[in-house]
This record gives C-alpha cells, structure tokens and sequence, in this order.
C-alpha cells in the first residue's frame, strides 16, 4: 500500500508572547544567516512545550523532531493533552502554516475541518460555499452538483441552503463543513475536534461516514479527539503526542491504554467552553472527575473496584435538582445510568455559586474496555443542563468476585452482576 503522507523531522517553533518573529533584530538575524547559508541562529534555542511550566526562554518548540508515515486508506487517531501539539500538527499537514524545520509530502487533495466555520465565508449562503469548496479543491460544477443534495441532506439544513453562513449556528457549522469536506471526495480528510460540537447523532452519522469513505473510498483520515471511545470505534492505529513529541505510534487500543495510564487527561476536566448542550442553563456542568476512597485522581479503574466521580455545577440560584449519568461502550451502546431521583427521591439542593455532588460507586460492575460518560440535570420537569460524551473512563480487569480470578477467557458479556451457585442436591 502507499504512502499518502510522509512527515520528515517537523518542528515548529514560535517566539512566546509576540507575533511572528517577535522583533525585527530576530528577523535580520535570521535573514543574514539565510543569505550566507548559515543555520537559523534560533533553531538550537528554546524548550520544550510544557505548559505547566514558567517559561525559562523567549522561544518554544510546539512540536519537535516528528516523523511517521500514515498509509492511504488509513484512519489514524491522533491523541493527547491540550497544547500537546495536535492542532499544530494538523495545520502543518493542512498547509495552514509552514513547520520552522522538516518538510511533509502529501499524496492527493486535503480537506480539513479544524474549526467551527473552517473553510467558510461567512456573508455567503450555504450553496455558494458548497460551490466555493469545491472550485478550490479543483472539482468542475457539474462534479460538485451531482454531491450538492448529498451535502445538504447529511448537513440537514435544507430550510437554509440560501442563507449566509453567518446565521448558522455553530452545530450547523460544523454540520456543514463536515459534509462538504467528506462528500467532495478529498484523498485526505483532516478532522480536529470540532465533531464535539455536534449533537450525539451528528457524531454518530459522522464517524459512520468516515468509516465509508475510509473503507468503501481508500481515503485517508487524520482524526484528532479527546473522546476515546470515538477514537477506538473509528480508528485501527493510533499517536501518542506529548509535549510536542511523538510518544508512540502503534496499535489504537494500545496507545489509548498508553494515553490514559499516564494520565494525560485534562486537571480537570473543564466544560465551560462546551457549546454542544441542551437546557435552560440554570445549572450547568462545569468540571467532572473520578477519584478513588482517598480522593486521589485517577483515570482508569479495575472492575469491581470503588469509583467516585466528582461533578461540579453552577447554579445561578438556590434550587432543588435531580442528576443523571450515563455510560456508554466504545460501540455507543448505553451499558447503564445512575439516577439520583432513584436513591435521592426528595431531590439535590444547589446553592448559587459553584456546588460539588459527588456520585459514589461502591463497586463498578463494568468489563474491561474504553467508556464515555453522558450528564443530565433536571429541575421541576426541565432540563437545565444536558452534555453527551463528557469524557471518557477506562476500565482495567480486576477481580469482581473476590474469588482470586479475574475475567474468564470463555466469558462474554457487557457487565459483572453478583451472583453464586449453590451446592448441587439430589432430587431422587
């Protein structure tokens, strides 16, 4: 098979705080080493992207020394921390900007979908940027009119097809962009985040779609998402990066243990910035994360271990709610949901301000694998805040029964639920 993409020593530097270069001293320096054919006097300068760190020099390297080779037909997940350097990335590969060092060979045309509204203007209607895309990827009209009712039906903005861009919202934003960047028919499909805008069946049609173009089409997909359950239905192999480097490259479900294990989640998981929710917003899901008996943090949990997840709220007022939340498998099946209505009839009183309601799990009766975890609030009847895929959880084996075994290699099933057998008796 070929190669569609080849990425050779890319690095990317930026200069911190400034814009460019930062000064026109730099620039002159840089201009006079060129001329005589002298290496950037700033290339062996600065450290690496570590965020949580105070900065010791005036430059940062984003990515550093990065190489791998993604196959056509290919869909690779990329993976890892914010501002690990994954969007970077995907902008270099998109031409969007130029890497400081290395170069990148790329076989076929790019479509890429980095952000809400990539790739479209804004004052012109959903037709004409449909159009638009597709002169730019090099399509003749008549190629791009026998996709346009394609595009419009998997958008579902058929009421909207002549109206400016800008009276979208953001799910149809992305709606839109997706379906022309997936139906125009690219060599190379380049997805960030930007599916996490979308409502949960949007992101499932999505990565259904994907998976056709990928299988059906010999296409290649770049996909990029901190929702592991998505990255484990879609993809087969998978990247690691990690402050700027690649950490491994390999099989999927290995690099998502990998990616997990260390802990490379978010601290904590903030969801203030979350754009795809329902409900009238007098409560709304800040944070959530998972602590084991000591209150310490964790990322995964072995079956039948104690969890504890830890949800943070804003409630504008003092109000009386009721809570739900939902597990789903790595195959978008909803394996159970924990309601409080069921064990807290008399409902959960937030105060206004940030409140913190702990759901406790005395004993996850999940299997090994990958999990996401939907939230829903409720408060006399209306939903005040409602998110699907908040984030994900991975499930290790342990040993549920306390019996000194753990899973049995002819045993199948979705969940552990106690049981025993009892001692045969005869009957006559």
């Amino acid at each position: 098979m070929s190669v569609a993409i080849k990425i050779e020593n890319i690095s990317k530097q930026y200069r911190l705080g400034q814009v460019g270069t930062g000064t026109i001293s730099h620039d002159l320096n840089r201009w006079w080493a060129n001329i005589r054919g002298k290496e950037d006097p700033y290339s062996k300068v600065g450290q690496i992207n570590q965020r949580d760190q105070a900065a010791e020099s005036d430059y940062v390297w984003a990515l550093k020394d990065i190489d791998f080779e993604v196959e056509q037909g290919e869909v690779l997940g990329i993976i890892g921390a914010n501002g690990a350097g994954k969007s970077t990335l995907l902008k270099i590969i998109s031409r969007i900007t130029s890497p400081t060092t290395g170069s990148i060979k790329a076989k076929g045309r790019i479509a890429s979908l980095l952000e809400v509204g990539t790739g479209m203007h804004p004052e012109m209607t959903a037709r004409e940027n449909i159009y638009l895309n597709g002169a730019i990827m090099g399509m003749k009209r008549r190629e791009i009119t026998k996709k346009f009712d394609d595009i419009i039906d998997f958008a579902g903005c058929k009421m909207y097809v002549d109206t400016p861009v800008k009276r979208f919202s953001s799910g149809m934003k992305v709606r839109l962009g997706f379906a022309v960047a997936a139906f125009l028919e690219p060599e190379i499909l380049i997805v960030d985040e930007v599916l996490a805008v979308g409502d949960a069946e949007f992101q499932r049609r999505a990565i259904g779609k994907m998976k056709e173009v990928s299988c059906a089409d010999g296409r290649t997909i770049l996909f990029v998402s901190h929702n592991m359950a998505a990255v484990s239905k879609l993809c087969n192999t998978a990247c690691l990066i990690t402050e700027g480097k690649i950490g491994s490259t390999k099989d999927c479900q290995d690099v998502i243990k990998d990616y997990l294990k260390e802990g490379y989640q978010d601290d904590p998981i903030s969801l203030v910035e979350r754009l795809d929710r329902k409900g009238t917003g007098l409560v709304r899901l800040n944070t959530i994360e998972f602590v084991d008996s000591t209150e310490k943090r964790v990322y995964r949990v072995a079956s039948g271990d104690s969890l504890n997840v830890q949800i943070g709220l804003q409630s504008e007022d003092t109000v009386v709610v009721s809570c739900a939340v939902g597990i789903d498998n790595s195959q978008g099946l909803r394996i159970t949901q924990f309601f409080s209505e069921l064990t807290t009839p008399s409902g959960i009183t937030l105060n206004a301000g940030v409140n913190e309601v702990l759901l406790l799990i005395p004993e996850l009766p999940l299997v090994p694998g990958e999990y996401t975890l939907s939230f829903s609030c409720i408060s006399n009847g209306d939903i005040c805040d409602q998110i699907t895929n908040v984030t994900s959880l991975s499930v290790v084996d342990g040993d549920f029964f306390k019996s000194g075994r753990n899973r049995n290699s002819r045993w199948s099933g979705l969940c552990y639920i106690r049981h025993e057998f009892a001692d045969s008796k005869k009957l006559n």
